[in-house]
């Protein structure tokens, strides 16, 4: 029941995306956007860094890592979010993101966080930096990495060589709960 509810969410999602494209910008619009995008994503990994600092290094052996800036609000039944930010390859190439939510579930609130991807895996930290990468679901916190038994402590494994940061308030949050999202290309800015 919960999968089928899941999958009815992530199909109105991606019919609804295009809704959230922006009206045409002006190239001082544009500049502005990016250098406000730019100026959050900073903060956001200042923060981690001051509440993980192990984090700092994790990102800096990945093949990359991406910084999203969300909101999200819920009341009573449905519930939905946005968020803008930036995804960096090993050699610094940047590419803008906007994502985008639907949650279906009794409930009633506004959320502001942010999400710091962290990706060991080459290839989808590609798949992600081209727009096509979608969650449904909830993912649960671990502290393993493969048989390791290696720790990042305050990150989620999301995937294998996937790891997410969630920072809530002055912390890292104490779980992640990734609903029907989507993240694709801001494409303006690109």
């Amino acid at each position: 029941m919960q999968a089928r509810l899941m999958g009815g969410a992530l199909a109105l999602l991606l019919a609804l995306t295009p809704m959230f494209a922006s009206a045409a910008m002006s190239a001082k619009e544009k500049e502005k956007e990016r250098a406000t995008i730019r100026k959050d994503v900073k903060a956001t990994l200042n923060k981690l860094y001051r509440t993980q600092p192990s984090a700092k290094s994790l990102i800096a052996g990945a093949a990359g890592y991406a910084v999203i800036n969300n909101f999200g609000m819920k009341i009573l039944v449905a519930g939905g979010g946005s968020g803008k930010g930036i995804a960096y390859n090993k050699a610094g190439k940047e590419v803008f993101l906007k994502m985008v939510e639907v949650q279906a579930g009794l409930g009633m609130g506004v959320k502001k966080f942010s999400q710091v991807w962290v990706f060991l895996d080459e290839a989808k930290l590609k798949k992600f930096m081209s727009g096509s990468f979608e969650t449904s679901g909830q993912a649960n916190a671990t502290a393993k990495y493969k048989q390791s038994g290696g720790a990042y402590a305050g990150a989620f494994a999301v995937d294998d060589g996937v790891w997410i940061y969630q920072l809530q308030g002055d912390g890292l949050a104490l779980e992640l709960t990734a609903k029907a999202t989507k993240y694709y290309r801001y494409d303006e800015l690109n």
